[in-house]
Protein backbone atom coordinates (compact mmCIF):
# COMPACT_ATOMS: atom_id res chain seq x y z
CA UNK A 1 0.00 0.00 0.00
CA UNK A 2 1.37 3.69 -0.94
CA UNK A 3 -0.11 6.02 1.95
CA UNK A 4 -0.78 9.60 1.60
CA UNK A 5 0.24 10.96 4.67
CA UNK A 6 -2.24 13.65 4.12
CA UNK A 7 -5.32 11.41 3.29
CA UNK A 8 -7.86 10.60 5.80
CA UNK A 9 -8.79 7.79 3.66
CA UNK A 10 -5.47 6.45 3.77
CA UNK A 11 -5.50 6.82 7.35
CA UNK A 12 -8.59 4.77 7.77
CA UNK A 13 -7.41 2.03 5.52
CA UNK A 14 -3.80 1.83 7.57
CA UNK A 15 -5.94 1.44 11.15
CA UNK A 16 -5.00 4.66 12.51
CA UNK A 17 -8.56 6.69 12.24
CA UNK A 18 -11.64 3.93 13.26
CA UNK A 19 -14.10 3.24 11.27
CA UNK A 20 -16.97 0.82 10.91
CA UNK A 21 -15.73 -1.54 8.76
CA UNK A 22 -17.67 -3.46 6.75
CA UNK A 23 -15.54 -5.19 4.63
CA UNK A 24 -11.87 -5.67 4.04
CA UNK A 25 -9.45 -7.56 1.94
CA UNK A 26 -5.96 -7.04 0.95
CA UNK A 27 -7.03 -4.44 -1.65
CA UNK A 28 -10.19 -2.77 -0.83
CA UNK A 29 -12.11 -1.61 2.27
CA UNK A 30 -15.61 -0.93 2.70
CA UNK A 31 -16.74 1.02 6.07
CA UNK A 32 -20.29 3.25 6.69
CA UNK A 33 -19.79 6.53 6.08
CA UNK A 34 -19.84 8.65 9.07
CA UNK A 35 -22.19 11.79 7.32
CA UNK A 36 -24.34 9.52 5.89
CA UNK A 37 -26.65 10.57 2.79
CA UNK A 38 -29.60 7.54 4.08
CA UNK A 39 -29.48 4.85 6.57
CA UNK A 40 -26.81 2.26 5.07
CA UNK A 41 -25.00 4.75 3.08
CA UNK A 42 -21.19 2.97 2.59
CA UNK A 43 -18.25 4.05 1.57
CA UNK A 44 -15.71 1.66 -0.90
CA UNK A 45 -12.16 2.54 -1.36
CA UNK A 46 -9.17 1.22 -2.71
CA UNK A 47 -6.52 0.89 0.23
CA UNK A 48 -4.28 2.10 -2.13
CA UNK A 49 -4.02 6.00 -2.61
CA UNK A 50 -5.71 6.99 -5.88
CA UNK A 51 -6.48 10.53 -5.83
CA UNK A 52 -9.76 9.43 -8.79
CA UNK A 53 -10.34 7.42 -11.72
CA UNK A 54 -7.74 8.80 -13.88
CA UNK A 55 -4.77 7.09 -11.36
CA UNK A 56 -6.35 3.97 -10.32
CA UNK A 57 -5.83 0.78 -12.64
CA UNK A 58 -8.30 -0.97 -14.71
CA UNK A 59 -7.82 -4.45 -12.94
CA UNK A 60 -8.28 -2.89 -9.39
CA UNK A 61 -11.32 -0.86 -10.69
CA UNK A 62 -12.84 -4.00 -12.11
CA UNK A 63 -11.95 -5.49 -8.53
CA UNK A 64 -13.78 -2.48 -7.05
CA UNK A 65 -17.13 -2.37 -9.14
CA UNK A 66 -17.19 -6.15 -8.69
CA UNK A 67 -16.99 -5.64 -4.70
CA UNK A 68 -20.17 -2.62 -5.03
CA UNK A 69 -22.31 -5.18 -6.77
CA UNK A 70 -22.08 -7.27 -3.80
CA UNK A 71 -21.99 -4.97 -0.64
CA UNK A 72 -24.91 -3.40 -2.73
CA UNK A 73 -27.29 -6.04 -2.82
CA UNK A 74 -26.33 -7.00 0.94
CA UNK A 75 -27.31 -3.12 1.69
CA UNK A 76 -30.67 -3.51 -0.22
CA UNK A 77 -30.97 -6.96 1.75
CA UNK A 78 -30.12 -4.90 4.81
CA UNK A 79 -32.24 -1.26 4.67
CA UNK A 80 -34.73 -2.76 1.69
CA UNK A 81 -34.47 0.65 0.08
CA UNK A 82 -36.76 1.41 -2.68
CA UNK A 83 -33.57 1.95 -4.61
CA UNK A 84 -29.90 3.01 -4.85
CA UNK A 85 -27.34 5.80 -5.88
CA UNK A 86 -24.06 4.24 -6.82
CA UNK A 87 -21.83 7.78 -7.07
CA UNK A 88 -18.26 7.85 -7.46
CA UNK A 89 -17.11 11.19 -8.09
CA UNK A 90 -13.51 12.81 -9.65
CA UNK A 91 -12.27 16.68 -8.83
CA UNK A 92 -13.26 19.51 -7.05
CA UNK A 93 -15.77 19.91 -9.98
CA UNK A 94 -17.95 17.07 -9.64
CA UNK A 95 -18.08 17.85 -5.68
CA UNK A 96 -14.96 15.02 -5.07
CA UNK A 97 -14.19 16.32 -1.27
CA UNK A 98 -11.89 13.38 -0.16
CA UNK A 99 -8.92 13.43 -2.92
CA UNK A 100 -9.02 9.77 -2.45
CA UNK A 101 -10.65 7.85 -4.78
CA UNK A 102 -14.07 6.52 -3.66
CA UNK A 103 -17.57 4.88 -4.30
CA UNK A 104 -20.40 5.72 -2.33
CA UNK A 105 -23.44 3.43 -1.94
CA UNK A 106 -26.44 5.41 -1.22
CA UNK A 107 -29.83 3.57 -0.12
CA UNK A 108 -32.68 5.74 -1.64
CA UNK A 109 -36.57 5.86 -0.42
CA UNK A 110 -38.99 7.55 -2.41
CA UNK A 111 -39.59 10.97 -1.01
CA UNK A 112 -36.61 11.39 1.17
CA UNK A 113 -35.37 14.24 -0.17
CA UNK A 114 -32.04 13.87 -1.82
CA UNK A 115 -31.77 15.27 -5.32
CA UNK A 116 -29.34 15.40 -8.12
CA UNK A 117 -30.40 18.98 -7.92
CA UNK A 118 -29.13 20.91 -11.00
CA UNK A 119 -29.66 17.28 -13.24
CA UNK A 120 -32.51 18.15 -15.90
CA UNK A 121 -32.54 15.93 -18.85
CA UNK A 122 -33.08 18.08 -21.66
CA UNK A 123 -32.08 17.27 -25.25
CA UNK A 124 -28.74 18.16 -26.82
CA UNK A 125 -27.20 18.98 -29.84
CA UNK A 126 -27.04 15.61 -32.23
CA UNK A 127 -24.12 16.76 -34.42
CA UNK A 128 -22.10 17.77 -31.30
CA UNK A 129 -23.09 14.87 -29.13
CA UNK A 130 -21.69 12.70 -32.53
CA UNK A 131 -19.25 14.55 -32.61
CA UNK A 132 -17.90 14.47 -28.87
CA UNK A 133 -18.71 10.37 -29.01
CA UNK A 134 -16.15 10.05 -32.41
CA UNK A 135 -13.69 11.89 -30.04
CA UNK A 136 -14.12 9.52 -27.14
CA UNK A 137 -14.16 6.72 -29.11
CA UNK A 138 -10.56 8.08 -31.36
CA UNK A 139 -8.27 7.82 -27.81
CA UNK A 140 -9.96 4.28 -26.14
Amino acid sequence: MVPNDDCVFCKIAAGQIPCCKVFEDDRALAFMDIMPLNKGHLLVIPKEHYGSIFEIEDELYAHLMALISRLAKAVKSAVEPDGMNIMQLNGRAASQVVPHLHIHIVPRWTGDGLTISSWEPTPGNMDEISATGESIKSRL
